[in-house]
């Protein structure tokens, strides 16, 4: 049964409004096609026109073999000029750069950023903590929807892209590759719905696989971890700490308006766990106790994310995905050096 102050529990059900009945329950599998229930493969697809608004282009160095879409700060000859040095013995004469000689009085050679493409990779959690909304659409709809910008933003810029969706008995694991051949059986996945399975909740899962995914990862990699974190603790520190180590991490968090905000005064049923239960806020200490745990959440997972560099995206059911995102992605570089320093 529901015990507060944890997150809130499982609801099997519809999303619902406002003014929607708290009892009413609807079974996903009799209701695939109910919006905000399961994601759909042709809408991921389509959002690939929203993707174009999405910042990706690296904050740091990217270190990878093959040519791409990503400007790296490796000296050489290359797609776009970066900076003029003074000319040493054995420097490329063709490179001259005769305007800063002439100007200085010595001898200077222009040096060329070349262009990399980015591994990607997408960790999506869709397991049962994610199965929950009251606004909009489910929490695993929304990170889906996440997932298939952030993919769609890296293919158009020429990135690999893979990833790990995972729920409570399936995971789905692709190596970063070009164009759609990475991304496309990601989204795939995304849209397939949960088969019956007698699994219960691993809230441990996140973390183990993503210890998993840390020793996969090549330096100069974009990791996006898309979750609700509910199971997040002080002992994930060295997973993520790996997983940070010479690459971008995006902490992007999602959860439901009713996760930060306790309902009004009273009595709720629910289901957990296939259990039926009441969730209990007939006092103002409840909903006070309620409201703090999640705040304390937060708080834990923004000073994880600044522990490690990580640029902290967090996102509700009830934003509209492709702005909130691409506003929250626009000023991460700047803030992402920022925070990488203030650890120092």
């Amino acid at each position: 049964m529901f015990r507060p102050p944890e997150p809130p529990p499982m609801f099997q059900a519809h999303p619902f409004t406002a003014n929607t009945a708290h009892t009413a329950q609807i079974d996903p599998q009799s209701s695939a096609q109910a919006s905000g229930v399961r994601a759909e493969l042709h809408q991921l697809i389509t959002l690939r026109a929203q993707a174009q608004r999405l910042d990706l282009a690296p904050r740091g160095r990217v270190l990878a073999t093959r040519s791409g879409g990503h400007l790296s700060r490796l000296r050489g000859r290359g797609m776009e000029f970066d900076e003029s040095r003074v000319y040493l013995p054995g420097d490329d004469p063709r490179n001259m750069d005769w305007r800063v000689t002439a100007r200085a009085g010595t001898p200077h050679v222009k040096l060329f950023r070349e262009e990399r493409e980015r591994p990607v990779w997408l960790l999506v959690d869709q397991g049962p903590s994610m199965r929950f909304g009251t606004r909009v659409a489910f929490k695993s709809v929304i990170a889906a929807q996440v997932a298939a910008l952030l993919g769609w933003a890296a293919v158009d810029r020429g990135d690999r892209v893979g990833g790990l969706i995972f729920d409570e008995s399936r995971q789905l694991e692709r190596q970063p590759a070009a164009r759609h051949a990475g991304l496309l059986p990601l989204l795939e996945r995304l849209a397939t719905p949960l088969g019956a399975t007698s699994v219960t909740d691993d809230r441990h899962r996140l973390a183990t696989l993503a210890a998993q995914l840390a020793t996969r990862v090549r330096p100069g990699s974009l990791i996006a971890l898309i979750s609700d974190f509910a199971a997040v603790t002080e002992a994930d520190n060295a997973w993520l700490a790996r997983l940070a180590a010479g690459n971008e991490v995006l902490f992007i968090m999602v959860h439901d308006p009713l996760e930060a905000q306790a309902p009004a005064l009273g009595r709720y049923p629910v289901l957990r766990d296939g259990r039926r239960g009441i969730w209990d806020l007939t006092t103002a200490e409840a909903r006070s106790r309620y409201q703090a745990a999640f705040a304390q959440r937060l708080e834990h997972l923004e000073r994880l994310a600044r522990l490690h560099g990580a640029h902290w995206v967090r996102l509700t059911t009830a934003d509209p995905v492709g702005p909130t995102l691409a506003q929250a992605l626009g000023g991460r570089r700047a803030r992402g050096a920022l925070n990488a320093r203030s650890t120092r």
